[in-house]
């Protein structure tokens, strides 16, 4: 293995690790902001640094009519929806739950692709949608017992759906346009969809807002570095890798969250958090694997 593609998988278990963190460094920060609000503020910082980095590249191409359309869904669905949906739902559930359920997005995806786009619906996606969705419900469908889903958990629930919806949107994108170039504008629209949502916030429930100074470094440090660098380093790797490689640091994300939610909010590790989880990614793993194809037989090969 080359010395940069080792560098590379080193970034992305950065990120994912990063990532990870973020879900119950989110959930703290939700101890002092509303969750629009925060939601807001946070992707206006990312904004910020991803407008400087664009200035910096001088590599910004203009986006065309039918680019802009994209844009603006992957500004609706996966920003103002997904972010709006997120806050709310993770100021009412655990991070660990959070975490498990976004980690589902690739399954909602694929089933979004069959019935948007028709896209051949195999026996392995199905499998792998099964059993997600068979992890998902043991994290979410029992509670103290008995069926349920709490309030947090369907509130997660859509803002991954409209994720998955996102990345409908940025697939199309993806062929006219790179990565960075869509992450810097359908960043910066999404904030700016954001502002009007506080804005009903402060309306309906009144904006929460924090006087600490540790919580708005943290915020700020939240937004610019596990949102805007964290960004670039993941497409880096990405490109040197290959996204097979690079959707399986994915995984990471959930029991990094999971931990990390123990030692820094004090949440206890559940069992069907443990197991959902692992379901999950199992299902994941086998939706997104590669077909192998079969190797053909030469003459050379076949007997006298």
């Amino acid at each position: 293995m080359s010395g940069s593609n080792t560098k590379a998988l080193i970034s992305l278990f950065l990120v994912s690790v990063l990532w990870g963190c973020n879900y119950p460094v989110s959930s703290y920060l939700l101890q002092g902001f509303s969750p629009v609000f925060l939601s807001t503020v946070r992707i206006c910082f990312t904004s910020l640094f991803l407008i400087i980095v664009a200035v910096v590249h001088k590599g910004m191409k203009r986006p065309t009519t039918s680019e802009w359309k994209y844009l603006v869904g992957v500004g609706i669905f996966g920003t103002l929806l997904n972010q709006t949906f997120y806050f709310t739902g993770l100021h009412h559930t655990t991070p660990a739950n959070a975490s498990l359920i976004i980690a589902m997005s690739p399954i909602a995806t694929i089933l979004l692709e069959r019935i948007i786009f028709k896209v051949k619906f195999t026996m392995k996606k199905a499998s792998g949608a099964i059993i997600s969705f068979i992890g998902v419900f043991s994290i979410i469908g029992v509670a103290n017992g008995s069926f349920g889903i709490s309030w947090g958990d369907f509130n997660i629930l859509i803002a991954m759906l409209c994720l998955s919806i996102s990345l409908l949107f940025i697939r199309g994108l993806a062929k006219t346009m790179p990565s960075f170039v869509i992450t810097i504008y359908a960043t910066v629209l999404g904030s700016v969809l954001m502002i009007p949502a506080a804005g009903v916030e402060r309306i309906v429930s009144g904006t929460v807002v924090s006087h600490s100074l540790f919580m708005w470094i943290l915020l700020i440090c939240a937004g610019v570095l596990a949102q805007g660098v964290a960004g670039f380093w993941w497409n880096g790797g990405v490109a040197k890798v290959g996204a097979g490689t690079a959707s399986m640091f994915m995984n990471i994300q959930p029991f990094v969250a999971i931990l990390a939610s123990h030692f820094i909010l004090g949440n206890h590790i559940m069992l069907t958090q443990i197991i959902g989880g692992m379901l999950v990614l199992l299902g994941v793993f086998i939706a997104n694997m590669p077909t192998v194809k079969p190797i053909m037989s030469t003459g050379a090969n076949k007997s006298a």
